[in-house]
């Protein structure tokens, strides 16, 4: 059985974020996807808010980590991901019990709360380590794609709606007060503050003129945030955050502002649209589909309450 050494860090720093970015390339390399959700991602480049903490993984005989743990405070809720090197996953069984369970006491430590361990296409291995600390599948959500530009029909099934760029300076509080009271009951999404978008709007990728903005009577009725995945082949165009005001909903603004981020994706040469959806949320499911998108893979949360 293999033990590892677990180097647990509060606070992340330049040297241990290269030694992270090398494990989440060497993932990615075998799965075709990249780990480490953006919740998270954000919180370990920006060096970790509280109640951060990030699990590295050594064994005797090689010099790299073998395997990443970290968790994240949310809202009102923690993150928590497990990440073992691609070439180290028959050690799974020894490694990853240690990491959760080293994992799961820091967040006991923190206060506990209720937690969500996110895996890419669990394997029997997730479903046991999730059995031994009485977590189960509480959420899945599915990554659907679609090709740019939509086809005509799809075009003429929205009614076009005019939209603008996202003002810095100007507009983060009209934009937070849609955005929570969308997300009310959304783990990441929801309780968003100004530090929080402050944190998206450092981000390299981060675009004002991706982040469209629809007003009705001056008022913010919804929007459609745009991403550019560069790093990917081929590049994928990503809406990352979607939403109606409530007070708006079941009016059809939602087909239109995805319809909107698709035609801006597209007129930037994007050739593929991305984005999540909770497979809970069957409205949306069926509006994506009846657009062309289809489902490309799955990521499960297991869930549980920690003391």
């Amino acid at each position: 059985m293999v033990m590892a050494h677990l180097d647990i860090k509060k606070r992340s720093a330049t040297d241990d974020l290269s030694e992270v970015e090398g494990l989440l390339r060497r993932v990615e390399r075998a799965d075709g996807v990249r780990p480490l959700s953006d919740h998270l991602w954000i919180d370990l480049r920006q060096g970790g808010r509280p109640g951060f903490a990030g699990l590295h993984a050594y064994i005797p005989g090689h010099d790299h980590m073998v395997a990443y743990c970290q968790v994240s405070r949310g809202n009102d809720s923690w993150s928590l991901d497990l990440i073992v090197d691609p070439h180290h996953r028959y050690d799974m069984a020894s490694i990853g019990p240690e990491m959760l369970a080293a994992a799961i006491e820091i967040i006991s430590h923190e206060g506990g709360g209720h937690v969500y361990w996110w895996v890419y296409e669990p394997t029997q291995v997730h479903q046991q380590l999730a059995k031994s600390v009485n977590f189960t599948i509480g959420r899945t959500v599915t990554q659907m794609r679609v090709d740019l530009p939509l086809s005509q029909e799809a075009y003429n099934s929205a009614t076009p709606i005019e939209t603008c760029a996202f003002r810095v300076g100007t507009d983060e509080q009209s934009w937070l007060d849609v955005n929570n009271r969308a997300f009310s009951n959304h783990p990441e999404q929801g309780g968003w503050t100004t530090e929080i978008l402050a944190s998206r709007q450092q981000e390299p990728w981060f675009n004002p003129n991706g982040f469209l903005l629809h007003h009705i009577d001056n008022k913010l009725a919804g929007f459609c945030w745009t991403k550019l995945h560069l790093e990917t082949q081929p590049v994928l165009g990503e809406i990352y955050v979607i939403a109606v005001d409530p007070d708006r909903a079941g009016k059809g603004l939602g087909r239109s502002l995805t319809v909107a981020g698709l035609q801006h994706l597209a007129k930037l040469g994007t050739t593929v649209g991305m984005l999540y959806v909770d497979n809970q949320n069957s409205a949306a499911l069926n509006m994506y589909t009846s657009l062309g998108f289809t489902s490309h893979h799955q990521q499960c949360a297991f869930v549980g309450d920690v003391h």
